[in-house]
């Protein structure tokens, strides 16, 4: 609710970052937060704040260099052929990334995704895009490169991703394969992959009012890992058709 509210292109608008990462203001919305029952979206509104009110087309690849080096990218063109424009005498085509806009408040895109006011569209501003090429740092150093394909799928897979690898310590590889699930406010379904969450799990969710949706493949990532002894280990996604390689 937040995201549809209050993120968009900061320079077109005034994204209160500031206050949406004050203590007082999280204490303020978990006030009405419980464990035992899930809430709808229709009951999950934006917080007040003291401001004015991607289809799965997409590349990721992540690189560290003998020296440490690295670099985390996501390009896409957004819907199946993006635009269909080809863009002549260079064989490339243009995205369709004009869908992350929110064309009206409320109206969702092409991934069920429902923006606002601060991500409407105007000449010259950036969209509010799922992508998350991310680089982890850990005391100041590298720690790990990390991304993925997926629409709006991309932020929940890359957040898995790091918190299997930091707070269940499993491998790159394992971190990369887990199954995953995935949850956007809107529409109020969680989506999951198979066995991403075990029948006793899905059972005391379903009772407390959690809707589930089994789907396909969740994210495609590619991640690097710097180990403890320096050495550098990688995770391909077996989803699909991605690789690692090392010289």
């Amino acid at each position: 609710a937040d995201r549809a509210a209050h993120l968009g292109d900061p320079d077109f608008y005034p994204v209160p970052q500031t206050a949406l990462m004050e203590d007082s203001y999280i204490r303020n919305r978990m006030q009405n937060f419980t464990f035992d029952r899930a809430a709808t979206s229709a009951q999950i509104g934006a917080g007040e704040v003291p401001a004015p009110r991607e289809h799965e087309e997409t590349t990721h690849f992540s690189i560290v260099d003998r020296d440490g080096n690295a670099v985390s990218i996501t390009t896409t063109l957004n819907g199946s052929y993006g635009s269909a424009v080809v863009v002549k005498g260079a064989g490339f085509l243009l995205n369709n990334e004009m869908d992350d806009f929110s064309v009206k408040p409320g109206s969702p895109n092409m991934y069920g995704l429902v923006g606002g006011e601060a991500n409407a569209i105007a000449p010259g501003k950036r969209m509010l895009s799922s992508m998350t090429p991310a680089i982890v740092e850990k005391d100041g150093n590298l720690f790990m490169v990390v991304g993925t394909p997926g629409g709006s799928t991309i932020i929940t897979s890359v957040f898995q991703t790091i918190l299997n690898v930091i707070d269940f310590e499993k491998s790159m590889q394992a971190a990369v394969s887990a199954k995953k699930f995935h949850h956007q406010w809107l529409p109020d379904v969680v989506d999951h992959e198979e066995g991403a969450l075990d029948s006793a799990v899905l059972s005391k969710l379903k009772a407390k009012g959690y809707v589930f949706k089994q789907r396909g493949a969740i994210g495609r990532v590619d991640a690097i890992l710097k180990t403890k002894w320096g050495y550098y280990v990688g995770g391909a996604d077996p989803r699909g058709d991605d690789a690692i390689a090392g010289w």
